[in-house]
């Protein structure tokens, strides 16, 4: 049997898993929710979050990867009890990636696209409602939009098949550091501004106030959900990594490694935006428009302005491509570990199946946009966005904590076993009766808090 590729370093698997949880959420979702929750006291209570929850879950797809030495589609099948259904969540988290990807490419094609229009200066010049049209523009041609969505295809399925070190390693590994070097660069230039300290007290200074104003309930679930969805758990896209890596670390330490690297990248996207934006005295919106429309404004009245947008931009296209190219990595391995396919075979594969699903996203704007799932306003994306996040995660991460804890799953002792292997942080045993009575409880909780924030009368 042909022995499974490992990681060249332990640095290559720290960086990868993080480059999987790091995308576009902890650029434009979290500075939004953070402001609008009261700044640090909701940071705050987000990392409490991070820690209770977010992090044992991801040590459990670590671990459930490395004892299995597969990915999601067999690794239930290898540590399942004999005559048990486990596995059957294989096939729940294989859709769930490829789910991910069909949206995820439109929105990373976005982001390569708007990197071309600032460095070739589109903005330069343009009032504040032109800015905001170029977006509006885009959208509507299915064509320009295809075309950005194929390259971030085609970028990603073209590291990947270089291979797991020389390819997925090698390249991941100096995106990263270029991502996190950039983000410096930004932190500097925007905190530097005159009238950036209005900015940095809304974002670093707890405002309780502001927490009471949007209901204590409201913001201890926003922080839940953040933490939760920001690490990409429950459908196997970490788990991978865990089958890549040896036993020589524990994967506690590992998994603390990863969460840290992710949330200081969503602190510092805040560091980024907040001050700009109160320098310049542009308010911050929510979702693509932050992105695409008021920080292009904010970057037209900056000097030299051109070139901070464009290296914002390649940060934020390292940030989407470091995501696509770990799902992809994690959906290659479904081709290899179910029918021994090579590398080249399953990516030519992939590469052709994941472009073509990922067409109704980019039509769910123009072309099919009278296809409204949630109501006027709402696209395919809005969808498929809402079955991953609200459904898929939240269950699949159910099944990861039932599966390692439970005496009908793989258990509490082979779990302990194999997070514990290696030198490094111990994982915490009394958290057993947390983690089986209290953690599930919460993960439903969420689950059920998604459907009543997604179709509850606003």
């Amino acid at each position: 049997m042909k022995e499974r590729e490992k990681f060249g370093s332990r640095l290559g698997f720290i960086l990868i898993s993080a480059g999987c949880a790091i995308g576009l959420g902890n650029v434009w979702r979290f500075p939004y929710i953070t402001g609008k929750y009261g700044g640090a006291a909701f940071v705050l209570m987000y990392l409490l979050f991070l820690l209770i929850f977010g992090l044992p879950i991801m040590v459990m797809e670590f671990a459930v990867g490395r004892a299995s030495q597969k990915s999601v589609a067999k690794s239930f099948h290898v540590l399942e009890p004999k005559g048990s259904k486990w596995h059957l969540h294989a096939y729940t988290a294989m859709v769930g990636n490829y789910l991910l990807m069909m949206f995820y490419t439109t929105v990373c094609g976005w982001m390569i696209a708007y990197f071309f229009k600032m460095l070739s200066g589109e903005f330069v010049g343009m009032q504040p409602a032109q800015v905001g049209s170029v977006f509006n523009n885009m959208l509507e041609q299915p064509l320009y939009m295809m075309f950005w969505m194929f390259v971030s295809v085609l970028v990603g399925f073209g590291v990947c098949s270089m291979g797991l070190q020389k390819g997925v390693e090698r390249i991941t590994k100096a995106m990263m550091s270029c991502l996190f070097i950039i983000m410096i660069v930004l932190c500097v230039r925007s905190i530097t501004l005159p009238g950036a300290a209005e900015g940095l007290k809304f974002y670093l200074l707890p405002d309780f106030g502001k927490m009471l104003e949007q209901g204590i309930g409201n913001t201890v679930f926003a922080a839940m959900g953040q933490a939760f969805f920001t690490l990409s758990i429950g459908i196997g896209s970490l788990a991978i990594f865990g089958s890549y890596i040896g036993k020589s670390h524990r994967l506690t330490g590992e998994a603390i490694n990863i969460a840290l690297l992710d949330t200081v990248v969503a602190l510092m996207a805040g560091l980024v935006i907040f001050p700009a934006c109160s320098a310049f005295g542009v308010s911050t919106g929510e979702g693509p428009g932050l992105v695409f429309v008021t920080l292009p404004n904010v970057f037209n009245q900056m000097p030299a302005g051109q070139v901070w947008g464009s290296l914002f931009f390649v940060f934020m296209s390292f940030a989407a491509l470091s995501t696509v190219i770990a799902v992809f990595e994690n959906i290659i391995s479904f081709g290899m570990d179910l029918w021994g396919w090579s590398r080249k075979k399953t990516v030519l594969v992939n590469g052709i199946l994941i472009a073509v699903l990922s067409i109704p996203c980019v039509l769910g704007f123009n072309v099919l946009s009278n296809i409204t799932p949630f109501g006027p306003g709402s696209t395919i994306q809005d969808l498929e966005d809402f079955i991953v996040s609200s459904n898929l995660l939240p269950l699949g991460s159910l099944v990861y904590v039932l599966f390692c804890i439970t005496r009908y799953g793989w258990g509490w002792d082979n779990f302990i076993q194999e997070v514990d292997s290696g030198k490094g942080i111990e994982f915490p045993k009394k958290l057993r009766f947390y983690l089986t009575w209290i953690l599930p409880v919460i993960i439903v909780v969420i689950f059920v808090m998604g459907y009543i924030d997604k179709f509850a009368a606003k």
